[in-house]
């Protein structure tokens, strides 16, 4: 939209409530939940081999998987604020059409990643490791999970589709479809069965088939046949075009965001074995927070987005605002959490003496991280759902800068204490220059509001 509005539309008043925010995140956030119980699943099943090998090719697999397909969730995001503007508006000709260009982007990113497979398989293994049996490990891992690339992708269509709309219990239900399954036949087959990493690669592989198969089922049938689009919609190059760009704009954010992360890590390891490792166990109680902002962050997708496409400032100001309080709520919450129970998850994560000792050291900087980061996720959520997205890549790119020139500044005058503020001040950047805009862009697109 490019903040140019809604001209032409009604405006369609509706109410924003703490029920309804809380309706559309807490689902959202238990869903989100899931995906880290399928991670230590994939691991125990992996581990119980008793092949070293085999496990540090499953995570070096899963790494490579999440960088590659993480940086492409774009259709996710871009198809829920999408989607959300055109329920704002009430359209459900347009909602429709929506769907089927997100599927129709979904098979094609599914196709051109068939046809990379060869090339990453040749090369990124031995990128990530030099012990050969490792990379054939992974080779064997990524190779089964890229031949359901097409469905990985229609689900991030379908999650998108129904995110949009608002309905956090069937998004929460598809969830609980994918990992549930994945989890069941990730046990089945590579643990029961004996078929060891190969097994949790079929595993995913079989369950985003059958969440893709269920999600369609459901969703096709909340289609009306009277609002069916026809294929001149569907294909309007207009709204493809809108499409491509903003899909762009948040892949030029995600990986950006993920660079930030390498950087992280890169000087961390200048500090020693040790610190590097801390630092890595002290990413997971960042991470851990993240997944409970985000549902709150889908919250404010979705909300935005319904109130620009009604094209009522009121609700799109309250959204502003509940999202906003939950978010710190929650942040706050988190935050106090890690700070009294840290250590013992520390304990958990390794049993190095010296890499828990060192994690406890900087535990207050990762505990930090919720709060200095609840901003951020709130922002992202409300450019996503108003589809302010290329502010959002712009505020992205400049945020990133700002944290270069702190890691300069502040690393070789408090070492890895210096890491850590420079991490959340890069967040704590990305929140303040995004809110500073909102207002403005608010103006642009709410016209019927003048």
């Amino acid at each position: 939209m490019d903040g140019r509005g809604q001209e032409g539309y009604a405006v369609r008043p509706f109410d924003v409530t703490h029920r309804l925010v809380l309706g559309i995140a807490i689902p959202m956030t238990l869903g989100f939940l899931t995906t880290p119980l399928l991670g230590l699943t994939d691991t125990a099943v992996v581990g119980h081999l008793g092949q070293p090998e085999a496990l540090a090719g499953l995570a070096i697999g899963a790494i490579l998987f999440d960088l590659i397909y993480g940086s492409l969730s774009f259709l996710r995001t871009s198809t829920t604020g999408l989607v959300a503007q055109a329920y704002g508006r009430g359209d459900q000709r347009e909602q429709q059409a929506i769907f089927w260009r997100a599927l129709l982007s979904a098979l094609g990113l599914g196709i051109v990643m068939l046809a990379l497979s060869p090339l990453i398989l040749a090369f990124a293994p031995e990128l990530m490791t030099s012990d050969p049996k490792v990379a054939d490990v992974t080779r064997q891992y990524f190779g089964i999970r890229v031949l359901t690339s097409p469905a990985t992708f229609a689900n991030f269509a379908i999650l998108g589709f129904v995110l949009g709309r608002g309905q956090g219990v069937l998004g929460l239900a598809l969830q609980i479809i994918l990992n549930g399954t994945n989890i069941a036949l990730a046990i089945l087959l590579g643990l029961v069965l004996g078929y060891g990493v190969a097994g949790v690669a079929w595993a995913t592989a079989i369950a985003e088939v059958t969440a893709v198969v269920i999600g369609l089922t459901i969703i096709s049938r909340q289609f009306s046949a009277d609002h069916r689009p026809r294929r001149v919609d569907i294909l309007d190059t207009a709204k493809l075009k809108q499409l491509f760009h903003m899909n762009a704009d948040i892949l030029i954010r995600s990986l950006t965001l993920n660079a930030s992360f390498a950087l992280l890590t890169r000087v961390g390891s200048s500090f020693g074995a040790v610190t590097l490792a801390a630092n890595a166990v002290l990413m997971n109680i960042f991470m851990l927070s993240a997944f409970f902002l985000d549902g709150l962050a889908g919250a404010a997708e979705q909300l935005a987005g319904r109130a620009v496409g009604a094209q009522y400032r009121p609700s799109f100001d309250r959204a502003h605002r509940l999202t906003g309080l939950w978010s710190f709520a929650m942040a706050g919450a988190v935050g106090l959490f890690f700070l009294a129970f840290g250590e013992p998850i520390i304990h958990l994560l390794t049993t190095s003496h010296e890499v828990r000792q060192e994690a406890a050291t900087y535990l207050a900087w990762a505990a930090m991280t919720g709060l200095t980061g609840a901003l951020a996720f709130q922002m992202d959520g409300v450019f996503i759902g108003a589809t302010w997205s290329r502010e959002m890549r712009d505020m992205m790119l400049a945020s990133f800068v700002g944290y270069c020139a702190s890691l300069a500044v502040l690393v070789p005058l408090f070492g890895n204490h210096g890491l850590w503020l420079s991490l959340n001040l890069f967040l704590l950047m990305r929140g303040f220059f995004l809110a500073a805009m909102v207002p403005r862009k608010a103006r642009q697109s709410f016209v019927s509001a003048h």
